[in-house]
């Protein structure tokens, strides 16, 4: 057994080298010299391999860029989030979180805390009309250092980075690549009853479309809803445009449309409802807990024992839909049948009190019903005190049609998860506020924003904007719940010398980067990177000259030096991890090896960054 401690992982999932192992395990007979046998692992599981004439043309959709944008996908990120202080509200137990930063980045740095936790994903990403309407930086081989440039944190010049113009005739290819790894990682991070709403109009459909069914495959497509956008005629053009469209996925169709109720409790439906182990909570169904490996993590592919002793692993090809800690608490609560003698293979039980009977929504959403572009304008305008920068918004979404979305996909009873990653002027953060108090919910939102210049000097920044939105919603609401603010930048912490950056030898004497230690950007870069979700409440402890911050069980002891009567109080609180800077450790190497086997024999994991 090692008498070392772990190190705390300061990069984001390496999404590539976590599915390559898992094929490894199951098949390792299939690499050679670093070169997949797709052939071979097509005889093992028994499908045909696509070979296509030339060994280029095949059914898909294909674009130029594609493999760059796959790239980006799978490159882990070294980033974190700072937090911002002074403009959050009661941080230590803020329950909503807006974040300013690329997405794609921010995206990354969330997979280990809100892997499976999303219930609803709504996003209004830019339409791609051609009038200057998207711009994030597209540096695929260093997106960090493309954002800070972006962002004036590099570059001094700060440029800006516009693809409105089609000039080279890839438009349309240049915002797939936005768009397909921020799908991707977003669909990791929805709970297997969780769902997607994208906004967009006619430019992007059919593309979109398409992209979705490669990102979340066909079978989980639910619906396209028809969003009557406007009611007044714009006869400046031929056709007067009234509707947008809001595509629809499940992260799994057959388990979103039973838990959220969305299937009509018709006879027929009502019949597949039983009790065979007499549970309290009523008659139920189940479902599948295994489901399609292709976008899977590591942490899907784990051993079962089911309660007669037999060991499971999910069948070839598949993984299980929830990780270990999830499935022990299902387990807990008496969700999972393992069938009469306890020796299948587990399913999710699913109570037939839990679905909101009701008539089925319909796929057309009339006005009266959730608004319009101008209603939603006119709310924008009411919660911000707008100078020149009104016209930065011209077609804002209006929280009546963001509540809608609540209401189908979330419940007022739980902790739902809700995530916009184009969060623009902060619409679905306004309905998210509006909702709960409305129903008495406690639905918690995470919001990320770019800080996009907008040419005018009231809002400097869309993100600013943002903000301010907030701000009045929070106020107008009257919510106590709390906001973080937190901006995507640089690490905290020197990591490995990347061997093209020319400081492959480089050697420094501090683990941390900057000059002088920001004690909560330090706990906070450790937290989300073990795992823990930015709506998890903080506990700050002042003990031995030092702090120490414990948020779900995990303590981070803020000190640049430690003794043990350090180790001893930060033992005492009893947190499954503990974290110590490595730099406490310098020249007591005593110390950390007493503190080493002390966390051991108290069952409390440590680790160092």
């Amino acid at each position: 057994m090692t008498q070392e401690p772990a190190k705390v992982d300061l990069e984001s999932p390496d999404i590539a080298a976590e599915k390559l192992a898992v094929l490894k395990d199951l098949f390792p007979d299939l690499m050679a010299d670093g070169v997949l046998n797709a052939e071979r692992l097509g005889e093992l599981l028994d499908v045909p391999v696509a070979q296509a004439p030339g060994g280029r043309e095949r059914f898909g959709l294909q674009w130029a860029g594609k493999q760059e944008a796959v790239h980006s996908l799978l490159t882990p990120s070294r980033a974190t989030l700072l937090p911002d202080l002074d403009d959050s509200v009661g941080f230590d137990t803020a329950q909503h979180a807006f974040i300013e930063g690329d997405n794609l980045e921010v995206l990354k740095l969330l997979q280990k805390a809100y892997n499976d936790r999303v219930k609803l994903i709504y996003i209004d990403p830019p339409y791609n009309t051609g009038s200057n309407d998207f711009i994030y930086p597209d540096n695929f081989s260093d997106p960090l250092k493309a954002y800070l440039e972006y962002t004036g944190q590099l570059d001094a010049d700060g440029n800006r980075i516009s693809s409105s113009a089609d000039t080279s005739g890839r438009r349309h290819s240049r915002w797939l690549s936005m768009m397909y790894p921020r799908l991707a990682l977003a669909r990791n991070l929805l709970t297997q009853d969780g769902v997607i709403l994208v906004s967009i109009d006619d430019n992007e459909f059919a593309n979109l479309h398409s992209l979705m069914d490669e990102v979340f495959g066909n079978e989980n497509f639910v619906t396209t809803f028809i969003w009557e956008k406007r009611t007044t005629r714009e006869n400046r053009r031929a056709f007067s445009i009234s509707h947008d469209y809001l595509l629809c996925y499940a992260r799994n169709k057959e388990l979103f449309e039973v838990v959220r109720g969305l299937l009509p409790l018709t006879e027929e439906v009502e019949t597949r409802y039983s009790n065979p182990d007499g549970d309290p909570r009523g008659v139920w169904q189940s479902v599948s807990l295994n489901a399609q490996a292709g976008h899977a993590t590591k942490a899907q592919f784990y051993e079962i024992t089911t309660p007669s002793g037999r060991k499971l692993w999910p069948p070839t090809g598949r993984c299980w839909t929830v990780t270990a800690p999830r499935l022990e608490e299902l387990i807990a609560d008496g969700r999972v049948w393992f069938g009469a003698a306890g020796n299948n293979v587990p399913r999710l039980k699913h109570f037939l009190a839990e679905s909101r009977a009701g008539l089925t929504p319909h796929t057309l959403w009339r006005a009266d019903e959730v608004g319009t572009n101008d209603i939603a304008k006119k709310e924008l305008l009411a919660r911000v005190k707008f100078g020149s920068s009104e016209s930065v918004f011209s077609t804002p979404k209006p929280t009546k049609l963001i509540r809608h979305l609540l209401s189908l996909a979330t419940k007022p009873g739980s902790q739902d998860v809700v995530l916009d990653f184009f969060a623009g002027s902060g619409a679905t953060g306004d309905a998210v506020l509006q909702q709960n108090a409305a129903d008495g919910g406690d639905r918690r939102f995470v919001l990320v924003q770019l800080p996009e210049p907008t040419g005018y000097d009231d809002f400097r920044l869309v993100s600013d904007i943002t903000r301010a939105r907030l701000s009045s919603a929070f106020a107008e609401v009257g919510s106590a719940d709390g906001l973080r603010m937190l901006r995507l930048g640089e690490s905290n912490f020197y990591q490995a010398a990347d061997p093209t950056d020319g400081a492959l030898f480089a050697l420094n004497e501090s683990t941390l980067a900057g000059e002088a230690a920001d004690w909560s950007a330090i706990a906070t870069e450790v937290l989300l990177k073990e795992g823990v979700p930015l709506d998890t409440p903080w506990s700050r402890h002042a003990v031995a000259g030092a702090e120490i911050v414990v948020a779900d069980g995990v303590a981070v002891v803020l000190s640049p030096a430690v003794d043990m009567a350090l180790v001893e109080a930060a033992l005492a609180l009893k947190p499954r991890v503990v974290v110590f800077l490595e730099d406490g450790f310098a020249g007591a190497d005593a110390v950390k090896a007493n503190a080493f086997n002390n966390a051991r024999n108290a069952n409390i994991a440590m680790k160092t960054v």
